[in-house]
């Protein structure tokens, strides 16, 4: 190898280096990326966590209030009706 061949030599492999250190930098950059992109689904996740929490807690108070309105219908309704009966007989005795 002669000097010129061994100058020709050099360069390249400082081009690999630097491209190396580039593309380096892009793997930096991608990583950087996906991180920010992985907190934002973790935040997306406890939030969906935290609704689905408050939706089954209302679902749950929502149906102890239907329980308790379909308790409250049972009593009323047999009352009402004894009341209309008996409206509708004073009103045709």
């Amino acid at each position: 190898m002669n000097d010129q061949d061994l100058q020709r030599l050099i360069r390249i492999v400082e081009e690999i280096r630097d491209n190396q250190k580039l593309q380096l930098g892009f793997q930096a950059e991608a990583l950087a990326m996906q991180r920010a992109q992985f907190a934002l689904v973790q935040t997306q996740s406890d939030r969906t966590e935290r609704i689905q929490d408050r939706a089954e807690y209302i679902q749950a108070t929502s149906a102890q209030l239907v329980a308790g309105a379909r308790k409250a219908l049972a009593v009323i309704l047999p009352i009402i009706i004894v009341l209309i009966i008996y409206l509708s007989w004073l009103i045709f005795r």
